[in-house]
């Protein structure tokens, strides 16, 4: 079942960029975003002599991608956590420094393709989204308490929706009525408040807000605002850092905590510029690598995925 459904998203690109870290004996690969372990499988095929420490928050994925995983024994470890206790994870398992590190980012194909998760506008579910469904408050809770301010806040931010104003007015009009409950309901409301310039642009108009929702619902932005630099952090000089993000915000992030590592600190002028100054991290990707159009045109979940990855060169010198 997940076999089929579960297409890994510019895989090969991801391998090839890890590779050169991960071809020792006892190298430990990091796979952030374990989902339904497309990833991760191939990372303990193509690298034999690697260990693998994969952190999931849904635990029906680790269930599942445990299943997968289990022909490869000890090498794989999973982990129930979010992304950003990374630090954490490793301290317990006695690892002080990792060779490579992927993030899968946004929402895993399980989750999308599970009716009873809310995740998705184009069928009715309740409305949930959390990845970890033991904890946190669902969508509908947000879209039911949160002031109006807040909401449009966060579709303005997470969604870039431009008429979220309308938008919220709609929803706070009918929550004053009924509660939001299931998605279906609110599809049809952002569709009756968008004017008809805004439906024709972009594909199903629920698109943003939901993407804001699930991204407020899951902290995602605030998780990932630790987690790059945490990951950067651990890696072991020589280790290599691959992203897949699946939006600008997250892109944006990823972005600048890779030019940051990449950057001279120096002050101006210095003749010769001291160690501490120097970059700790070489960027592997020209900006963000897109995938290639046979990869989309064989899934369509791979469209808006952007790729960017780096190297540790030196360790911190604080």
């Amino acid at each position: 079942m997940s076999e089929q459904r579960h297409v890994p998203v510019m895989l090969q690109r991801c391998l090839d960029l890890l590779a050169p870290a991960l071809t020792k004996p006892g190298a430990v690969v990091v796979d952030c975003t374990l989902g339904l372990g497309g990833h991760s499988e191939a990372l303990l095929q193509q690298f034999p002599e690697a260990r693998l420490v994969a952190l999931d928050r849904d635990k029906e994925a680790l269930r599942l991608s445990g299943e997968r995983l289990a022909p490869f024994g000890e090498r794989a470890t999973l982990v129930h956590a979010v992304y950003d206790e990374l630090p954490d994870v490793l301290e317990r398992l006695g690892i002080p420094k990792v060779q490579g590190v992927l993030f899968d980012l946004g929402v895993s194909s399980m989750q999308l393709d599970e009716a009873d998760r809310g995740f998705a506008y184009a069928q009715d579910a309740p409305l949930d989204m959390r990845m970890d469904q033991t904890t946190g408050m669902s969508a509908a809770e947000v879209l039911n308490t949160y002031p109006p301010g807040e909401l449009v806040r966060i579709l303005r931010a997470y969604g870039e929706e431009k008429q979220a104003k309308r938008i919220v007015g709609a929803i706070v009009r009918e929550r004053d009525k009924e509660p939001f409950a299931n998605s279906a309901r609110l599809v049809e409301l952002i569709r009756d408040a968008l004017p008809q310039a805004a439906k024709r642009t972009g594909g199903n108009p629920a698109k943003r807000t939901f993407q804001a929702l699930r991204i407020e619902v899951n902290g995602e932005l605030t998780v990932l605002e630790r987690a790059i630099p945490a990951a950067v952090k651990a890696l072991a000089v020589g280790g290599r850092i691959a992203v897949l993000s699946y939006h600008s915000l997250e892109d944006r992030l990823v972005k600048q905590v890779f030019a940051e590592g990449a950057a001279n600190t120096a002050p101006p002028g210095l003749p010769v510029v001291p160690e501490r100054y120097q970059p700790r991290l070489k960027l592997l990707t020209r900006g963000a690598e897109l995938p290639t159009e046979e990869e989309v045109a064989e899934n369509r979940r791979a469209a808006p995925a952007r790729c960017r990855a780096a190297q540790r060169i030196r360790e911190d010198l604080s």
